[in-house]
């Protein structure tokens, strides 16, 4: 953005944004759409965005709950793709462990949904696919269990029905787990030697009042990798990055890059190091939106990653994901509790104002700050910052 833009916009008021919250329509740490909208609420987070994994079912709930608190909704979803190039040259994306393979947000759906055809049916496909690959993890748990004694109808259409709302991730299992382990032995002692039986030998590290951390090593130990019920992913269960840029098309929202940036010891992944090559790769495969998990990076990498990319003609946005167990402030902060700055709140504001603008322009049947072939339109940034703001300050008012 030119200097005059920012001399234009740089007395905006800013609101606190959070752009990106699973929810227990794939798995979450909230109870509930409810309970995560009221969090937010209460710790002054004006804007926010449901971000699940392959999932727009809480779309209507998120709108109901969000505008009944006076916050304004932001309308996402989550893929895992897979790049076969960047599989081939063992490039890590951002997934540390897995070269190619690669998650990739759509910020700024339609609401309504306006996802039909062939990319609706591609987008159900997967997400089945997902759910086959739990299934399968869920019998072989239920073997180890039968096998030591504990029948106790141990069953994946159980998980679905009690834990899930549709969508059944590897965490779920995890708690269920966790859930049956305390069923079975009430007792914190009696707890500790069964798993230590059902990993094998190996003794549970956590305390088994740490739900969080229990689940953790319930994945660890038997559902990855090595793990006794670990299934392994078949190809269908991870998409194209392209198709899953076009369905995020279809879908009316604003195909979004996250990257995982520093890790505690200052390592990148190979793709992201090169912040330049990055940003130019990124462009190249369709992706002018970025988007971080803020507590996982330290404030010197994000401002220095989220401002060369905003000045590169990038849409900017920060969310939590709150996508594991552990629950966590809504209100963010860069790793280590530590505050973002001025400049990052306000580019994560701006972020925020554009998608909204985008978001409801397309929800109303025109165009929004991509064109038709999904390439962004720079020139009117600025009015699309000015357009979100004044939505987003009549909706939070």
């Amino acid at each position: 953005m030119q200097n005059t833009d920012y001399d234009k916009l740089k007395d905006m008021e800013v609101c606190d944004v959070n752009a990106h919250l699973h929810t227990p329509y794939s798995f979450s740490a909230f109870d509930s759409v409810s309970q995560a909208v009221k969090m937010a609420a209460e710790q002054g987070v004006k804007v926010v965005g449901i971000n699940d994994f392959y999932s727009m079912d809480g779309y209507a709930a998120w709108d109901r709950e969000t505008r009944a608190h006076g916050l304004y909704p932001l309308f996402n979803i989550e893929f895992i793709s897979l790049n076969s190039e960047d599989q081939a040259a063992g490039v890590r994306v951002n997934d540390p462990n897995n070269p190619g393979r690669t998650y990739i947000s759509g910020k700024g759906l339609a609401f309504p949904v306006i996802l039909s055809g062939e990319p609706a049916r591609q987008l159900a496909a997967v997400k089945e696919e997902s759910n086959r690959q739990v299934a399968a993890m869920c019998a072989k748990v239920a073997g180890l269990f039968s096998a030591l004694g504990c029948d106790f109808g141990f069953d994946y259409e159980s998980i679905k029905s009690q834990l899930t709302m549709g969508s059944v991730r590897e965490r779920h299992l995890a708690k269920a787990i966790r859930l049956a382990v305390v069923r079975l032995c009430p007792e914190p002692e009696a707890q500790l030697a069964f798993y230590q039986k059902l990993f094998g030998g190996k003794a549970l590290k956590s305390d088994v009042a740490d739900d969080a951390k229990v689940e953790n090593e319930i994945r660890s130990n038997l559902l990855k990798a090595g793990g006794a019920a670990f299934v392994p992913e078949t190809p269908e269960a991870f998409l194209p990055m392209d198709t899953v840029r076009q369905i995020i098309l279809a879908a009316g929202g604003i195909p979004t890059y996250p990257f995982l940036a520093d890790d505690t010891k200052g390592g990148f992944t190979d793709f992201e190091g090169d912040l330049e090559k990055a940003a130019a790769t990124l462009k190249g495969r369709g992706f002018y939106s970025a988007e971080f998990i803020t507590t996982r990076n330290s404030v010197e990498v994000l401002e220095r990653y989220a401002q060369y990319l905003w000045s590169q003609g990038f849409v900017v946005t920060f969310g939590s994901e709150h996508n594991t167990p552990a629950m966590e402030p809504i209100k963010l902060a860069a790793r280590g509790g530590v505050d973002l700055t001025p400049r990052l709140k306000q580019l994560n504001y701006w972020g925020a104002c554009i998608t909204a603008a985008h978001q409801k322009l397309v929800a109303d049947g025109f165009e929004g700050y991509l064109d038709a072939d999904g390439r962004p339109r720079p020139e009117y940034r600025e009015k699309f910052i000015l357009m979100g703001d004044k939505i987003i300050k009549e909706t939070i008012k």
